[in-house]
């Protein structure tokens, strides 16, 4: 029996999980990678060194592949029309993750299904951005790069016209948005397949320190059922409306009239995601892969009542392999997830799960392993 190759573009720690989460299914893998140091590049057997942004590479790459997916959104939507005119599988398709890659296209077809957003435009020059601040509450606003942003880069917060120059200095379109007064923020992870099969995980908070994603609780504490239903809702018609294939993370804010908005749309496997590993019947990882393949989805039912994921950001201490012994010994039930990455200061290099029928207790376990593996506390 012959199993399928899915080709992943990217080496990232998203390719790495995904990798694993294919590996009980006896999928085989293939990685396009920058580099060989790359996360997934460390321990997938298959590994294509090139240049994503090259239709040639992309089209060697491709040949041996039953169906492309990917770490990252950066694939030029061109090269990726040319692999589907080829008869190259790819999901989610170039139609749909054009929404994932340009936050300009994102807004406009958003508001064209009539899904709930913040305020915005395409602002031309900081005078631009101030009339648009002016047309609403005024400053402070939101600019941001309509591609290329991730974890807060391509992202400013804008208190003045003159304070407004920086993000016009690459040379691509801006997108002007209101400053949300927002509760929290929450995410709507979901997967759907080429058939139409969609499944929906809980709605969880998503905790941000200086714009990365620092504590993720699922599900999200003190949430109404009914804002959870229409956040998965939303999330839903959003996957069906773009068709898109595989996992899909809606980012929401939580504002204070009860409502949501969505802020950003990310179409492959999320950080807000990665407590389904340990958390969930079926991880993000897995679901993804069977969509990818169009085999039937997995349950994305809680296991426990409470899930805590914490992101380990690099610091001071780089052996954190040391660092295993006090964390496990204290926390049995801890799940560690590092990425075989160099550590550098607030660079992601892994994350921590942690569960149980506590929230405070939950939390305390998360944030105690991810401060101790950094570095920040020392017992």
């Amino acid at each position: 029996m012959t199993f399928p190759v899915v080709g992943m573009v990217g080496g990232g720690q998203l390719a790495r999980m995904t990798h694993e989460a294919g590996i009980p299914l006896g999928i085989r893998f293939r990685l396009l990678s920058d580099t060989p140091q790359d996360s997934a590049a460390q321990v997938v057997s298959d590994v294509v060194i090139g240049d994503y942004r090259d239709l040639d590479t992309l089209r060697d790459f491709a040949r041996g592949c039953d169906v492309i997916t990917f770490d990252h959104e950066h694939v030029p939507t061109e090269h990726l029309r040319a692999l589907e005119a080829e008869g190259i599988p790819v999901r989610p398709g170039p139609d749909a993750l054009v929404h994932a890659q340009d936050k300009g296209v994102m807004r406009a077809k958003l508001d064209a299904i009539g899904a709930p957003c913040p305020r915005h435009r395409i602002v031309a020059d900081p005078a631009d951005a101030a009339a648009f601040a002016a047309e609403g509450d005024g400053f402070p606003i939101i600019l941001k790069t309509v591609r290329g942003g991730y974890d807060g880069k391509g992202v400013w917060f804008v208190r003045s016209e003159e304070d407004a120059r920086d993000p016009f200095l690459a040379g691509v379109p801006v997108l002007a948005e209101e400053k949300v007064d927002f509760v929290r923020e929450l995410a709507a992870n979901v997967v759907r397949s080429p058939h139409g099969q969609a499944v929906a995980y809980p709605v969880v908070e998503s905790r941000q320190v200086d714009g990365v994603c620092d504590t993720v609780i699922a599900p999200a504490p003190d949430l109404p059922e009914e804002r959870a239903l229409e956040a998965q809702r939303l999330a839903l018609r959003i996957a069906d409306e773009l068709g898109v294939v595989g996992h899909l993370a809606v980012e929401l804010f939580e504002t204070r009239d009860g409502g949501v908005l969505v802020n950003e749309l990310a179409m492959r496997p999320h950080n807000s995601g990665h407590w389904t590993q340990d958390g969930a019947v079926t991880s993000q990882f897995a679901n993804h892969v069977r969509a990818v393949l169009d085999l039937p989805l997995g349950d994305p039912r809680p296991r426990a009542r409470w899930t805590v994921m914490a992101n380990v950001l690099g610091g001071d201490y780089p052996d954190m392999y040391q660092g295993y012994l006090h964390c496990m010994a204290r926390d049995p039930q801890l799940k560690i997830h590092m990425y075989g990455k160099d550590v550098k200061p607030g660079r992601k290099v892994g994350h921590v799960n942690t569960y149980g029928d506590d929230l405070d207790d939950v939390l305390e376990r998360a944030r105690h392993a991810a401060d101790y593996l950094r570095g920040t506390i020392v017992e």
